[in-house]
């Protein structure tokens, strides 16, 4: 496949993304291709661990290939999304309870669904380029690939604001939200990746991370808690309408471009995932509850014909008052039943 290169090297397994074009966006043919070699490599005793990196400066992968999906989704038929959502959030699964580890080189922009492949694994690398977003809620999705545990697990309310706001963050934040392990300047990278090669040893990343830049979402952690404490969007958006501040009006200028069922679900998921028991698995089975329902009930097939299609970016939102009530939110995230995703290998 012209768009990925797998290979074995040394001791390592080798998925690099070839599209540097489109910004190595992800198709689902990309997906299978590294669901399959992972399998296989896991019961390979020459492989030690698995390196996933990718061609071009811009990007590791800026997220998922959505023409297919809009243009499969404008014909009512959904069984391709919900198909390709399935298996990515497998995928993404696979990832992170791999048995081995699994070392990415995240350049450039890493957003949707390169974080769903390149932020799961167990030695995660930033560099100076590194621009890693969750901005779904922009286009009609929630933050998903796994992306709402991380957002979960991010100190105090940092994940209502990343999740809603799409917020890119550079290597310093990025480490600090829980989306990245180590910085290594990028000069180093071809070097180590031929080390690891060459011995099979993960270790050889920590021993290459240097000091992480200084986070500015770290000096923003105060005003984040207290804007985004509230309950539901609808709480947030009063905190930041009754907050003078220029902090807070920029906020809300973002918000008020984006998909409010998206928000609103995004923050429900949050509170829904915190506190004992939470797993990917429960993460990614309430994100494919969204995007199962995302074309035909949601803001999905809008979002993306105002941001890529037509590229007018006047999105005619449901809710477009920012005033989502709770029974729509409640019926895009409840059960799925037979349809639920599942984990099995069979």
């Amino acid at each position: 496949m012209s768009d990925i290169d797998i290979r074995t090297a040394g001791r390592a397994g080798r998925i690099t993304l070839t599209r540097p074009h489109a910004l190595n966006a992800l198709s689902y043919e990309m997906c299978m291709a590294i669901d399959t070699a992972l399998r296989n490599w896991r019961e390979d005793d020459q492989v030690d661990l698995i390196i996933l990196d990718a061609e071009g400066d811009k990007a590791f992968c800026a997220g998922g290939d959505i023409a297919e999906l809009y243009a499969t989704g404008t014909k009512a038929d959904y069984a391709y999304g919900q198909t390709f959502w399935r298996d990515e959030y497998r995928l993404n699964a696979l990832i992170f309870e791999y048995s081995k580890p699994v070392i990415s080189f995240l350049q450039g922009f890493t957003m949707g669904g390169g974080v769903g492949i390149g932020c799961h694994g167990s030695h995660r690398v930033v560099g100076e380029s590194s621009k890693i977003a969750m901005p779904e809620c922009s286009i009609g999705l929630v933050p998903d690939v796994g992306g709402s545990l991380m957002l979960a697990l991010a100190p105090g309310r940092l994940g209502e604001y990343l999740g809603t706001t799409g917020h890119r963050m550079g290597p310093g934040d990025a480490i600090y939200a829980g989306f990245a392990d180590h910085f290594i300047p990028q000069e180093h990278w071809a070097g180590l990746i031929d080390q690891l090669e060459a011995s099979g040893r993960a270790e050889l990343v920590d021993e290459h991370a240097v000091r992480a830049p200084d986070s500015p979402l770290a000096e923003m952690q105060g005003e984040i808690d207290r804007l985004f404490s509230g309950e539901s969007l609808g709480d947030i958006l009063n905190s930041l309408r009754n907050d003078d501040t220029e902090f807070s009006t920029k906020i809300l200028g973002t918000l008020q471009r984006n998909s409010p069922i998206s928000m609103a679900c995004a923050v429900e998921m949050l509170h829904r995932l915190r506190g004992t028991g939470l797993t990917l698995q429960k993460a990614l089975d309430l994100e494919y509850r969204f995007t199962y329902r995302a074309m035909e009930h949601g803001d999905f097939l809008e979002g993306i014909r105002a941001q890529i299609i037509d590229k007018d970016r006047n999105p005619k939102w449901q809710f477009a008052d920012l005033d989502v009530p709770a029974v729509a939110v409640s019926k895009m995230l409840q059960p799925l039943g037979a349809d639920a995703l599942s984990f099995s290998e069979e």
